[in-house]
């Protein structure tokens, strides 16, 4: 059935809303015109709501997160609780988590919780305006003086996300108005000393994306001016100066990612957003500098960004090691933000082809197949240690990873601002509702098995001119085939743009989109040293690993795999909620008895071993430890 009102759909909860932004080339589609039935994202969503949420908020309650609020408020006795100064924030994400998913199809579990916590939430505001149970009694005088590291202006980002999802979805003010009376207090407090304010930006930016949102849901343009001098006070040493807060340069000149990871993608999202909203040239370029630098030179096969666990930074050109690889949950999820951002803004299918690698692989290895354990770190090799954990001390990555998924319906399809015309970023089986700019109401239906197959069918419900975009993702590298009710089109559609499908359309029409999808192997930049002579296995926008679990009986570090190998494909409908398993035929070297007992010694002309053939499996990455502990391998010695 179709949403039964115009609120349902153009006028929808959308998670980040260009649609008056004057410089945005597309406009999100509403989350709830969009309505996944796969069985790929729509049971991991399931779990998200029916687990992962109620999961989380115990944790929340646990941990003494909630409380919090609770003695800010007066209504209990003792000390702050937790490890670290901004826990608010984790309360903030999973408030956004739990507003995203609270209309699919409405849960008056949801709703309790959250009501609860926002009611704990506005009771422990303060008169004028502030917001942080940290900061509460005996710190009072400590608010403000060191922006650097305690993280208030970074939960006040936060809570104004929630405050906004929370309205959008709800029609509810009980929040929002918590939200705008922080940012009333903070743009009233942070600005140039001539205006009376204090200077200042925040250690850890996230508040740049807020405060352009809520200058989005308000109109008031005063949160859009304070989230460009947040912006554009980087670079003068008002948080250190240095590259780990992204203060060592002016953002309009920064050409290299470097720094904290998550910061720095935030920094660039929240920059985006204001592109989007008022052009500047300068910031246009450091942008776009910035998203290409850290794709060509800075990102991991998964998506993953973050090379360093030494301040969970980027790393050098190249520097992607693998078992000490950082790429931190909540570093991917940025990413997947920034490259939204830049989607929406020019509609350029580089950003999808990133957002899709990196929601696949380096977002979803991040959470456990039950939905209740997480990684913070996410390396490509490992020798059975590294295992996800409940919770953290530092729970950033847990409730970051609710709030994407209960919104990633919204990142499906874009419109055009000025045209009929609907870009399919993702594909997977549902269909959706979506408003045009004429008026019109196009309902899409998409039949499919992605990504485990490469088919898509898409049939369009609508009468006259209509413009579909399909996206040929980037690792389609044999081309793909377009039909259209049935008819071939001869010629092969290759990555790099949506191939547009623009005519006179009538009800029922059906378009096949072919992709191809078979294993392959992919390799590095032979300047990623830890990678030469190495190869990595993709299947459609999946990475894969091989686990001990599925190879016992050797070691994975001294496999060699044929370059041109022929691998089998399997579905196991019971194996890691149902995946399909690669395998072929490899090789195993072990090293000879010559290297007994020893780490080095003088190049010999020749050394004889004896390898054995076996075969080898592998699985998809997201899906790793999630079974008995062992060592597990993204690269193989290649031959």
């Amino acid at each position: 059935m179709p949403p039964d009102s115009k609120e349902n759909t153009q006028c929808g909860p959308i998670v980040v809303d260009t649609s008056n932004s004057p410089h945005a080339y597309l406009r999100p589609v509403p989350i709830t015109s969009v309505r996944l039935a796969d069985a790929f994202w729509q049971p991991r969503r399931v779990i998200n709501r029916e687990v992962t949420l109620a999961a989380q908020y115990r944790h929340l309650e646990e941990t003494g997160r909630i409380d919090n609020f609770r003695r800010a408020s007066g209504k209990k006795d003792g000390p702050f609780q937790g490890l670290y100064s901004f826990n608010d924030s984790d309360v903030y994400k999973w408030l956004e988590a739990a507003c995203w998913a609270l209309p699919d199809p409405p849960d008056p579990s949801i709703f309790r919780m959250l009501s609860d916590t926002i009611s704990e939430i506005a009771d422990a505001q303060t008169p004028d305006g502030y917001l942080n149970t940290y900061f509460t009694f005996e710190r009072e005088a400590e608010r403000w003086t060191n922006l650097k590291d305690k993280h208030e202006l970074y939960c006040a980002g936060h809570l104004i996300q929630a405050a906004v999802a929370h309205h959008r979805v709800t029609g509810s003010s009980s929040l929002l108005n918590v939200a705008r009376r922080f940012a009333d207090h903070i743009c009233a407090t942070f600005g140039p000393e001539e205006e009376g304010k204090l200077p200042g930006t925040p250690g850890h930016p996230e508040i740049e994306m807020a405060l352009v949102e809520l200058y989005r849901e308000t109109s008031d343009s005063k949160y859009l001016r304070q989230a460009k001098y947040f912006v554009g006070s980087r670079g003068y040493g008002l948080v250190g100066g240095g590259e780990y807060h992204q203060d060592h340069e002016p953002f309009d000149g920064q050409v290299r990612m470097t720094g904290h990871a998550v910061r720095h993608v935030y920094l660039c999202a929240g920059a985006a957003d204001i592109l989007i909203e008022s052009s500047d040239p300068l910031l246009i370029n450091a942008v776009s500098h910035l998203w290409e630098d850290m794709t060509q030179k800075q990102l991991y096969v998964s998506g993953g960004i973050g090379s360093r666990h030494d301040g969970e930074s980027f790393g050098r050109d190249y520097e992607l090691p693998n078992e000490r690889a950082y790429a931190e949950t909540c570093a991917a999820i940025g990413s997947v933000m920034w490259s939204w951002r830049m989607l929406q803004q020019f509609g350029q299918v580089q950003y999808a082809d990133v957002m899709e690698r990196t929601l696949y692989n380096a977002v979803l290895s991040g959470l456990s197949l039950d939905g209740q354990r997480y990684f913070y770190e996410n390396p490509l090799s490992d020798d059975g240690t590294h295992r996800r954990q409940p919770w953290f001390g530092c729970a950033c990555c847990p409730p970051n990873i609710a709030r994407l998924l209960s919104s990633l319906a919204g990142y499906f399809y874009s419109v055009d601002k000025k045209k009929p015309v609907v870009h399919a970023h993702l594909y997977a089986e549902g269909e959706a509702y979506i408003d045009l700019p004429d008026g019109r109401t196009a309902h899409i239906v998409q039949h499919t098995e992605y990504p485990w197959g490469g088919i898509v069918e898409l049939t369009v419900n609508i009468e006259g001119h209509f413009g579909l975009g399909l996206r040929v993702p980037g690792w389609c590298e044999e081309g793909a085939q377009i039909l259209i009710n049935g008819n071939a089109d001869p010629d092969p559609y290759f990555p790099g743009d949506y191939v547009f499908e623009n005519e006179r359309w009538r009800p029922g029409t059906r378009i096949m989109l072919i992709l191809p999808m078979r294993a392959r192997l992919v390799e590095c930049h032979p300047h990623v040293v830890e990678n030469v002579g190495r190869v990595a296995l993709m299947r459609g926008p999946l990475l894969y690993c091989f686990e001990e679990m599925d190879n016992p009986g050797f070691d994975l570090r001294d496999v060699v795999v044929d370059k041109a190998s022929s691998w089998r494909e399997e579905y196991r409908a019971n194996l890691l909620g149902g995946v399909i398993k690669l395998s072929t035929h490899a090789t195993v070297l072990p090293p000879s008895e010559a290297w007994q007992d020893r780490l080095y010694r003088t190049v010999a002309a020749s050394d004889t071993r004896e390898s054995f053939e076996v075969e080898l499996t592998a699985i998809p990455y997201y899906a790793w430890a999630n079974r008995t502990p062992g060592r597990m391998a993204v690269w193989m010695r290649g031959a």
